[in-house]
């Protein structure tokens, strides 16, 4: 099989968050995006992840008491399962198998580079295979 890298299918134009953006805002570029989940970076490195499912706990408690609180570092994972841009289709194709998440954080270096999506990965796979 060829070897095929995971930088030639990582999203890179992905929004971004900053720990302290309030959760009310980021859940807003979350879903204006239409995007599962947003690297959160703090002084050029990643910091953690928030996705759609991180956002519900706040959602939920504006929708009983009208009142969002808390920011982005309330509520996003902060150990982040990543991957590196030269990391191999299958490799990482094996990772999504291991872990339940839709996407992984794209890493070149300690630099982020974007988000890989579970759908993307299969869609390479699919067309190599």
């Amino acid at each position: 099989m060829t070897t095929h890298r995971i930088e030639t299918i990582t999203r890179t134009d992905v929004p971004t968050l900053t720990p302290d953006t309030p959760i009310r805002r980021a859940t807003a570029i979350l879903v204006e995006a239409g995007a599962a989940a947003a690297p959160v970076v703090e002084a050029s490195q990643l910091a953690g992840l928030l996705t759609q499912k991180d956002c519900f706990r706040p959602a939920l408690h504006a929708s009983y008491y009208r009142e969002w609180t808390g920011c982005v570092a309330d509520h996003m994972t902060r150990d982040v399962v990543s991957v590196d841009a030269q990391d191999d289709v299958t490799s990482v194709a094996e990772m999504f198998l291991a872990h339940p998440h839709r996407v992984f954080p794209v890493l070149k270096g300690t630099a982020l580079l974007g988000l890989v999506h579970r759908s993307d990965v299969l869609a390479l796979l699919s067309r190599i295979s």
